[in-house]
């Protein structure tokens, strides 16, 4: 099975890896050292594009498959943009500094909520349609909120009990909070305990 991966992989990660190396210097070479501003520059050029066709592709298969775009952002686009931060977050750890990993986690998370949500609005409603706004219909975002704060305050309260350590068995509990807090966002979204989510409008496309 290992040689198999090993075998497939490559072409499946060829076209992002050509494109990366074709338009972002390396700095690791001392020729290109000094030009990290001009490599970070690209690289979020490139995820931003790569973000654009991750949640054109989950919106086409949710509308597809009838599963509302709350639910698929809660699941699939949560999980997508998050890796980069997952992974980061593991290399600190490696070195050491679980610090780090702890405020990359909440940091990002708050980058998210206030930036990522606040400059699409401010430029939708103040620069593409002037003095318009945006409509949110899912009731079920009043859950997803509140248990976001209480995510917050559980992650202070378990680390404090931990003993301020991250360990497998904090890593254990943060996974099985995390399944039962999708568990039931996607269920409201759903509209399994209510009439949460009104239905969305036919697509055109």
């Amino acid at each position: 099975t290992h040689v198999v991966y090993r075998q497939t992989q490559p072409p499946l990660y060829l076209p992002v890896h050509y494109m990366c190396v074709k338009t972002m210097p390396d700095c690791r070479s001392e020729k290109y050292r000094n030009w990290y501003p001009f490599t970070f520059l690209i690289s979020m050029i490139w995820i931003s594009f790569y973000s654009y066709i991750m949640v054109w592709m989950i919106t086409i298969i949710g509308s597809t498959l009838g599963i509302p775009d709350t639910v698929m952002g809660l699941t699939f686009v949560a999980a997508g943009v998050s890796v980069p931060d997952a992974l980061s977050s593991l290399a600190v750890v490696k070195e050491g500094y679980g610090d780090m990993a702890v405020s990359n986690a909440v940091g990002s998370n708050v980058f998210d909520i206030l930036i990522c949500l606040g400059l699409p609005w401010f430029i939708q409603t103040a620069m593409i349609k002037p003095g318009s706004h945006v409509n949110v219909y899912s009731k079920g975002l009043t859950y997803s909120t509140l248990s976001l704060l209480s995510t917050v305050v559980f992650l202070v309260f378990a680390t404090h009990a931990n003993g301020w350590k991250l360990d497998k068995r904090y890593g254990v509990i943060l996974m099985i909070w995390y399944l039962l807090f999708i568990g039931f966002a996607s269920l409201y979204e759903l509209n399994v305990f209510g009439y949460m989510n009104p239905p969305e409008c036919p697509s055109l496309y």
